[in-house]
């Protein structure tokens, strides 16, 4: 754990909760599905991304990344955000929230994890407690919504079926064994979005428990700064 931190602030069903986070992990290729994986690896090298090392993958990112803000900036016209769960870890266990993984899709070209760090990163202001869903996890369902040209349409939607359990993934970034130190925030990958990836005014997400009939919700608004040179 390294020294630098940032303090999130959420609500939960009945307390508010500060929680720093020192270490934030990207998980990336995520999906349970392996022929599906390999189809996405192979459209994104004609794009020029580079094949990722290992599936999944953990890419690592400044705490300082993560934001509730309902704005942020961009460079240029080429980013675009991703709707993900986001597990965090706390003096009081697990908790579960909803992020968008908004990354540089020119950059990604030369690098991921370069990618990765340059745009900030939204999480929701309402958190679950991660064990009351962990035992029906797969029933929880992602969604987004992306607003370009004052035209709004679904851009992500599925089952978390499709990903990873949190716990397979702390497993395999942590190894046999590994309990996260409180500090720790992971994204835990996404779904592929309807038509192609593209920037948004606005983007919202959504994560809903039909099990317990409840939902997580966050959306912010993007600015273009220019690139001069």
């Amino acid at each position: 754990m390294n020294n630098v931190r940032t303090t999130l602030h959420f609500e939960t069903a009945d307390h508010l909760l500060d929680v720093p986070v020192t270490d934030l992990v990207i998980a990336g290729w995520t999906g349970s599905d392996a022929a599906a994986i390999e189809a996405h690896i192979l459209e994104l090298e004609a794009l020029g991304v580079r094949r990722p090392k290992k599936t999944p993958i953990f890419y690592r990112g400044a705490a300082t990344l993560l934001t509730q803000r309902e704005s942020i900036e961009v460079v240029g016209s080429t980013a675009s955000g991703e709707v993900e769960p986001v597990i965090f870890s706390t003096e009081s266990g697990l908790w579960l929230g909803i992020g968008s993984d908004h990354t540089d899709r020119e950059v990604e070209t030369v690098g991921i994890t370069i990618s990765k760090q340059m745009c900030a990163k939204p999480v929701s202001t309402k958190v679950w407690k991660f064990e009351e869903v962990e035992g029906h996890w797969n029933e929880l369902i992602v969604r987004s919504w992306m607003t370009k040209g004052g035209q709004r349409r679904l851009y992500q939607e599925g089952p978390l079926a499709k990903m990873r359990h949190p716990f397979e993934l702390l497993k395999l970034y942590g190894g046999e064994g590994y309990v996260p130190e409180p500090g720790l925030a992971m994204f835990c990958g996404t779904l592929a979005v309807h038509g192609s990836l593209e920037p948004a005014e606005l983007f919202e997400m959504e994560l809903e428990d039909p099990v317990l009939q409840r939902r997580l919700t966050h959306s912010y608004r993007v600015t273009e700064l220019p690139i001069e040179g």
